[in-house]
């Protein structure tokens, strides 16, 4: 009987501590857990072009917060909110964003832990509980009623194997390893039109360097120089250009190029109005203390004829199309990152003094064009068939091809005047130290003694 008894006592306790076991041991993979791989995360998102908004929220290390960046359709334009709402160059990065999405299928069932996300990178980045360590990127896409089409944290790469990620949808504890393809980028540069002028070397055929400073204390301007380049055939040109010099043609390649290749790093809004406020100063009326103020803190005066200047004078590119681009080169911006991106009242004092305010308008010169033709005087061969034109019609019939053709080039670069206008007019522009330097020559740089062969 005592036997029996002990038997029995070790059986009770064996089966007190399974039970115990059962409850208390972490949640196992079972094979409910793998029902849904293979499917796709997303099965109602299948049209890229369905997409107009992607938000990206990554978590910044280094300061300890959420980092978001996004990119919107308003109905109008694509617009970046973080950057001012400056518009953005991307239907067609998105669309393929938006591709990389869809499809993406739950190849591989990892976990339903949460103590797990530290580890396989999946914490929200918005979330303000969780560790600081571990946190994901958050992709978000919607539609244009706001709905969400995709949305999800992609973690770290799964060890062994190329291509896969770990993957989470927020607000779920499962995770998944998942072939992740998608082109993301959250840099500013690649949502842009970042070549600011549009411009060809080939079609510049005029250069102006004006070099001055202003002494924004006295507010009097030091006017050092003022160079003018002209191409002449395949050479260039300068005004007063002493016996024996010549334009450095390989310094004049390196400026057309950098005019050519001119790309910002970033923007700044103007005030509401600064542009008609421009046109009134000009006109003889008054500016706005405000807009005085927002123009002073990038660089630019006026002086007492209403004319802009800027605190490190300005470049002038003509090209044969009748446009005039003017570039004034303003005061340092200061900044890294989203800082000098987008900048903020802290950038604006702080940082690394690498890059500069660049404040551009355009203007038509109707002479770039040439000597405007005279009309035919006579457009009787207009009623005739060509076989019976005289010499006489076929003079008149080339001198109205050249008058309408130069009336077509005028209308043209009037037009592009315009439109380029209605581009810069909201923004200041942020250019690179590099840039600057490139853009930003003189006299005795650009003119040379020719060597000896």
């Amino acid at each position: 009987m005592l036997e029996t008894k002990k038997t029995a006592y070790f059986i009770g306790v064996a089966v007190v501590l399974l039970i115990l076991a059962f409850i208390t041991a972490p949640d196992k993979i079972t094979s409910e857990a793998f029902l849904d791989q293979g499917e796709e995360f997303f099965p109602d998102f299948t049209d890229p072009n369905e997409a107009t908004t992607l938000e990206v929220i990554e978590y910044d290390e280094s300061t300890a917060s959420a980092k978001p960046f996004k990119v919107t359709f308003d109905g109008k334009v694509w617009t970046i909110p973080s950057h001012h709402d400056y518009p953005a160059d991307g239907k067609d990065r998105l669309a393929r964003t938006a591709a990389g999405v869809i499809g993406i299928k739950k190849d591989d069932f990892r976990t339903s832990s949460v103590a797990d996300h530290e580890a396989l990178g999946v914490i929200d980045p918005m979330d303000e509980t969780a560790s600081l360590e571990g946190r994901g990127q958050r992709i978000t896409l919607k539609g244009s009623n706001g709905n969400v089409l995709a949305d999800f944290i992609i973690g770290k790469e799964v060890p062994n194997r190329p291509g896969l990620r770990f993957v989470r949808v927020p607000g779920q504890n499962r995770v998944y390893a998942a072939r992740v393809d998608i082109d993301l980028s959250t840099r500013f540069e690649d949502w842009i039109e970042t070549n600011l002028l549009d411009v060809k070397k080939y079609k510049i055929k005029r250069v102006v360097i004006k070099d001055y400073r202003i002494n924004e204390r006295t507010r009097s301007v030091d006017r050092r120089d003022e160079l003018t380049l002209s191409k002449d055939g395949d050479k260039w040109k300068a005004d007063r250009m002493p016996k024996g010099k010549v334009v450095d043609s390989t310094k004049m390649q390196e400026l057309l190029k950098a005019v050519e290749e001119l790309k910002i790093v970033g923007v700044r809004p103007k005030p509401e109005g600064i542009s008609a406020s421009l046109t009134r100063v000009s006109e003889g009326g008054n500016i706005s203390t405000s807009d005085a103020y927002s123009l002073q803190s990038k660089g630019y005066f006026f002086n007492r004829d209403g004319q802009l200047l800027s605190n490190e004078g300005e470049l002038q590119v003509s090209t044969k199309e009748g446009v005039v681009y003017i570039l004034r080169f303003g005061e340092i911006a200061y900044g890294t990152g989203d800082a000098l991106t987008a900048g903020s009242d802290e950038a604006e004092q702080s940082g690394p003094a690498e890059n500069r305010y660049l404040f551009v308008t355009a203007e038509f010169d109707e002479s770039l064009l040439g000597k405007k033709p005279s009309p035919p005087k006579d457009k009787s061969y207009e009623n005739k068939p060509d076989s019976t034109w005289t010499d006489e019609d076929r003079a008149n019939r080339m001198a109205q091809d050249a008058y309408a053709k130069w009336e077509r080039d005028n209308e043209n670069g009037r037009k592009r005047v315009e439109e380029l206008n209605q581009r810069f007019a909201d923004w200041y522009y942020v250019i690179s130290a590099d840039s600057y330097r490139k853009l930003r020559k003189t006299r005795g740089e650009m003119i040379v003694t020719p060597t000896k062969s």
